[in-house]
């Protein structure tokens, strides 16, 4: 109950959603926009670094869309065994520790939340999204933000795969360049303090594997960290896949079994009581 209550104490008039994002409301009209910017508000909350309780919302009003992150870059990691997948979050993605659902039961895992910096979360609780229904413009953009995070995880996914640690180092320092980099005098710097073990929960290696790829592409001249606790990309970003790859590795068989046409399940009928005659003849 003590979720609940300091979350439906976060609603309220707050600050305007497209002063917070501005790029939510690209697709408003400049007259839409204005009233959009009177209607959309959200209310705001702090955290400092360190673990952040989202579980305490597991009790929220389901009817509450989600959290906005505001700034900050939070880590969301998902415990499976002895193993921890991290995901990181920022400015502009849109989470929702509660479910509808409970959490799952055949394959338990933990969820834990980290502020790698000092985060701003804003609540898009029920009267926001009572609000929103009037400006499908801005759900567009929402949905389109959903879709974004479900293709950077799998891309993840994909980096996790790749044959060597070196490898999907670099890809995965590339793929987070495509959104935090910003160019330097003497390459391409990704703003994230990131420690050995956590870029390890990133691409699905243990840290003192980690600690040697990142050596060893220092020594190439590839990738590097500074003296703030940043990265540095001074190399060439990975290449396009060859022509011709995505055949060779086309998925070829059906995942799930269709259902069969009437023809076929008449013949295979016919074929199941010549069978059974053939073996009840032989056992007469």
């Amino acid at each position: 109950m003590e979720a609940r209550h300091e979350i439906t104490r976060a609603s309220g008039s707050g600050r305007s959603l497209l002063e917070l994002d501005p790029q939510l409301g690209q697709l408003l009209s400049d007259e839409r926009r204005a009233a959009a910017e009177h209607e959309l508000r959200l209310r705001v909350s702090t955290f400092p670094v360190g673990e952040w309780d989202g579980g305490r919302l597991v009790d929220a009003d389901p009817s509450h869309l989600g959290l906005l992150v505001v700034d900050g870059v939070l880590a969301r990691e998902v415990v499976l065994g002895d193993t921890v997948s991290t995901e990181l979050l920022g400015p502009g993605d849109i989470i929702r520790p509660w479910h509808l659902e409970g959490p799952p039961e055949l394959l338990p895992v933990i969820v834990r939340w980290n502020a790698l910096s000092m985060i701003r979360l804003g609540l898009m609780d029920r009267r926001f999204a009572s609000a929103l229904g009037r400006y499908p413009e801005v759900s567009a953009v929402i949905v389109d933000r959903l879709s974004e995070r479900a293709q950077r995880l799998a891309v993840t996914q994909a980096i996790s795969q790749l044959n060597r640690v070196d490898r999907r180092l670099l890809a995965l320092f590339w793929h987070l360049a495509e959104r935090w980099g910003r160019v330097a005098r003497d390459g391409i710097v990704v703003p994230l303090v990131l420690s050995h073990r956590l870029i390890g929960e990133l691409v699905g290696a243990r840290r003192p594997t980690v600690s040697t790829a990142l050596a060893e592409l220092a020594r190439d001249g590839q990738l590097s960290r500074r003296e703030d606790g940043t990265w540095l990309l001074t190399g060439e970003p990975a290449s396009a896949p060859p022509q011709g790859a995505a055949e060779v590795i086309r998925q070829r068989r059906r995942l799930m079994p269709s259902p069969a046409e009437p023809e076929v399940v008449a013949v295979v009928g016919e074929r199941m009581l010549e069978l059974r005659a053939s073996l009840s003849s032989g056992r007469e």
